[in-house]
């Protein structure tokens, strides 16, 4: 059963405002946004400002749990407390690169069988300040990927996507913004083959963005099959992939599977990046844990691209923080904790898998028009139920429920206390 009670928490201040004023698609069409202000801003100021006490937030990119608020795991806090009072534990500043057992660890979770790269010593690992921090090392990192020259795009993002990305990119010098087709909201769930016709018609070593697991905010992922599409197009039309990871182990609660795009990748041989972060899974937000992997195709451009790294870090944020990222590392490393953290991310998973079948079925009993059934087939933390915009717009302004437009919401921010609450606001809304 899900507690009664009402989520509060509000997601943390994205520092990369996205200041765009024209995308351009695969085709050449050109994509404006509405404002230069991102969605998930104007989302949480409405909130902030709002009075009514049965307002219901549920655009945050963080997990609630049952009470409503973000979570520590039980074994992180465990660890915490064995660190503090452990008297030979010196906590020192780490390399620039990261600490070096957290970034062994991660890597090899991440690539899991495609053992060729690490044999070869062709990966690059890199700890970063959270999530948003691995994407700009890699886009910096891309200036120099062809050849040694310069490149500055372009880089095709999926519609919609995380609003700070093409920010990210700008800010690395990387002006040629693309977009390539994704959610459909007729299909309520990936257009394979606009997708398809998107990454076609992009030129060759242009870089594409694609979500291993976890895609932010439709919750929507890719099949095995539709992937094996996708990585073959990729591959013979020489584009390069990078890798999103943004709640890396919280769609299937297997950090192995929620990573297998990235396996398929690299074991065909492909270069590719790979942004992730271990916040979410491990509940140290405070801590914004990321980490970027780099699979390059020769081993002779490791030691330069690390000097690379070094510089690029130095001048960005000089070195990561340790303590978030050797509770991962501890608990990667230890056979008997990795067990015990498995079992509470299994908990998070089965919590919000719930989440979506109580909805799907509370919404078909309420008679709400249309189909649901898409609610389950999505997974991880987010979810695009699919809405217009006069719909999300009555959900904002009338019930004071906020989410983002298509009706993108955070699932885990559904609880006991707000369910029925939630359910009954979208019947009205899709009744209009």
């Amino acid at each position: 059963m899900l507690k009664m009670s009402r989520p509060s928490s509000c997601p943390e201040k994205n520092g990369d405002d996205q200041n765009e004023n024209h995308y351009q698609g695969a085709g050449g069409q050109e994509f404006a946004p509405n404002s230069t202000e991102q969605p998930e801003t104007r989302v949480l100021s409405a909130f902030r400002k709002d009075t009514e006490a049965s307002k219901v937030y549920l655009a945050g990119r963080e997990y609630f749990g049952d009470d409503g608020q973000t979570t520590e795991l039980r074994l992180v806090s465990k660890i915490k407390h064995q660190l503090s009072t452990d008297p030979t534990f010196r906590p020192e500043y780490p390399s620039p690169l990261g600490l070096t057992e957290f970034t062994r660890q991660a890597t090899n979770v991440t690539l899991g069988g495609s053992l060729k790269p690490r044999l070869e010593s062709r990966v690059l690992k890199v700890q970063t300040p959270g999530f948003n921090a691995a994407v700009r090392l890699g886009a910096e990192l891309l200036r120099e990927w062809f050849e040694n020259t310069s490149w500055s795009g372009p880089v095709y993002l999926s519609v919609p996507c995380d609003g700070s990305l093409a920010g990210i990119f700008k800010a690395a010098g990387i002006h040629d913004i693309r977009q390539y087709y994704y959610w459909d909201d007729k299909l309520r769930g990936v257009c394979l083959d606009k997708l398809v016709e998107d990454l076609e018609k992009a030129p060759q070593r242009s870089v594409v963005v694609l979500s291993a697991s976890g895609h932010y905010p439709t919750g929507v992922d890719l099949t095995e099959n539709q992937w094996d599409v996708i990585t073959q197009i990729v591959k013979r039309r020489m584009l390069f992939p990078f890798f999103l990871l943004p709640i890396h182990a919280l769609c299937t609660g297997d950090l192995g599977r929620d990573s297998r795009p990235i396996q398929k990748c690299a074991a065909l041989g492909m270069e590719l990046i790979c942004a992730q972060s271990f916040s979410h899974c491990f509940g140290q937000y405070g801590e914004a844990v990321g980490h970027l992997i780099y699979v390059l195709k020769d081993n002779s451009l490791l030691i330069k691209k690390q000097c690379r790294a070094r510089e690029i870090v130095k001048s960005l944020w000089a070195q990561p923080s340790m303590m978030g990222a050797h509770i991962v590392a501890t608990i990667l490393s230890n056979p008997a904790h990795f067990v015990e953290w498995q079992e509470e991310i299994k908990r998070v998973v089965e919590r919000c898998m719930l989440i979506r079948q109580l909805l799907r079925e509370r919404l078909r009993h309420l008679g709400c028009p249309g189909i649901w059934d898409h609610l389950t087939t999505q997974q991880g933390l987010f979810s695009c139920i699919g809405l217009s915009d006069p719909q999300v717009e009555f959900l904002v302004n009338s019930k004071h429920v906020y989410l983002l437009p298509n009706g993108c919401l955070n699932v885990s921010a559904i609880n006991g206390g707000n369910l029925e609450y939630v359910a009954e606001s979208i019947h009205q809304a899709t009744s209009l």
